[in-house]
Parts: structure tokens; C-alpha cells; sequence
């Protein structure tokens, strides 16, 4: 099953279906967002609170997740991960503890998975006029870690072509990453800077890469000379520089 980037923020963080004349949503929390198992480690608690003034009903499933190099997410039947209960039933500040376990054994490279909490409506509840209920969809990774851990990446493939910079970040280590910053400079030939942009860092799993892809407005792209891209990993820089001579933009 692939899931777009714009059901990856649905899907996988939080999901909800919205009215414009009216919504009702509940609340809850689970805690923690990231469960890591070990081989000394094989079960971990995962925390459900309902946080709302009314009684909820939850329904839990659990996935291999893998990222694709575009960042989509990636998810995959599996029976690697256990958990009880499966469906519960949280009265208002009510919380219950689910344990979560693995079935598999640590590997050479990290094994990755999400479950996921979603929020299922009242039983028995129709639809009454244009209320329209949200139901959340919660997705918390799990990290089965490797027998060794060794966390390195690579900037690779940096390249020009039709007015958009071009890129990889490769993951050559044991375990995921997230990197805390990605930049693209574009230089002038004075070395001025001519346009600057933020990306947003997401998992790079053990063994994957995240490929992308910035375009520059025309008139930025003509006054470049060079790109400067830079990813900060932890105490880490990842710095790659390139020439942009005459025919890298746009035509």
C-alpha cells in the first residue's frame, strides 16, 4: 500500500475529515510517539488517553513501514508486531496501557513499523444535518534496533537541470535519521547569495534515500553561479557545492 505526501499528513500523523458548517471533534493522546524494541527489550507500553468529555472507541492495526525515495509512505501486512488490546473502549479521562511487542529478532539493519490508533465513531451514531464528526488516526513508528548501530549518511547525485536543483540523502548506516536542517543556496558569481530555501526533514530509514528536488524562479535561476546544499545530522554537516555555468536554467 503507498500513501501519497498528502496522506502521509492524513494517514500517518493525524487524519480527520472536516465541515464547514459544523464539526465536532474528540480528543486523545498517546504516548509514547516512538517505541524502540531490542533484543533485551521486546515489549514496550503504549499509553491511550482519552482526553474528551464523551466516550471513545478505538480500533489499533500495526504495519511494516518503509519510506519511498519520493517520501511516501510505505506500509505492508505484517505479523512482526503484537499487541492487546485490539479494539478498546475509553470512557472521558479514562487511559489504558497496550502492550506492544515484536516477534522477530534483531538484524544487521534496523526493522521498521507503525501502529496505528484510529478513533472509530459512537456505536450506533447516524449523520444528523450537516454535522460531520472528526475521527483522528494516529500512526506511532516503531524501531526494532539492529545488533550494531551506526548512524551515516551521504549527499549524493547533486545536479541542475531546468531550473531545479536536484539531490539525494542516502542513509549508509544501521539505523534511521532525521536530519534537523536541509538548506539550498543559490550563489552569484560575487558570491552573494541569490535565494535560500528551507526543506523539511523527515525519516531516511536504514538503507533508503530521500530524493529532492527545488526549482528557482527564473530570474533567480539566471543570476546563479553555484548551489550550496547543506544538511546538518546531529554534531554532522553534509556540504556539497556545484557549478552552475550557462544552460542550467529553464528555457
Amino acid at each position: 500500500m503507498r500513501i501519497s505526501n498528502l496522506a502521509l499528513v492524513l494517514a500517518a500523523v493525524v487524519t480527520g475529515l472536516a465541515a464547514v458548517d459544523s464539526a465536532s471533534a474528540a480528543t486523545f493522546s498517546v504516548n509514547p510517539t516512538q517505541i524502540f524494541l531490542s533484543g533485551r527489550t521486546t515489549s514496550s507500553l503504549l499509553t491511550l488517553r482519552n482526553d474528551s468529555t464523551e466516550m471513545l472507541r478505538f480500533q489499533l492495526t500495526a504495519f511494516a513501514w518503509n519510506q519511498a525515495a519520493t517520501g511516501e509512505l510505505e506500509l505492508q501486512a505484517t505479523q512482526d508486531v503484537v499487541f492487546f488490546p485490539a479494539l478498546l473502549t475509553l470512557k472521558p479521562g479514562e487511559e489504558r496501557r497496550i502492550r506492544v511487542g515484536s516477534t522477530v529478532a534483531p538484524g544487521a539493519a534496523e526493522k521498521t513499523y507503525r501502529i496505528f490508533v484510529e478513533e472509530l465513531p459512537p456505536a450506533g451514531e447516524t449523520a444528523a444535518g450537516s454535522a460531520v464528526r472528526v475521527l483522528t488516526k494516529m500512526g506511532v513508528p516503531i524501531f526494532v534496533r539492529p545488533v550494531k548501530e551506526s548512524a551515516t549518511a551521504a549527499l549524493s547525485d547533486l545536479g541542475m537541470r531546468d531550473g531545479a536543483v536536484h539531490f539525494s540523502v542516502r542513509n549508509t548506516g544501521t539505523v534511521h535519521f532525521v536530519p534537523q536542517a536541509i538548506s539550498v543556496r543559490a550563489m552569484a558569481a560575487d558570491g552573494q547569495p541569490v535565494a535560500e530555501q528551507q526543506l523539511a526533514a523527515w525519516y531516511v530509514l536504514s538503507g533508503g534515500r530521500r530524493d529532492f528536488d527545488v526549482t528557482l524562479a527564473p530570474a533567480d535561476c539566471a543570476r546563479t553561479a553555484s548551489v550550496v546544499v547543506e544538511i546538518q545530522l546531529g554534531s554532522t554537516a553534509l556540504k556539497e557545492t556545484l557549478q552552475t555555468p550557462g544552460g542550467a536554467c529553464a528555457r
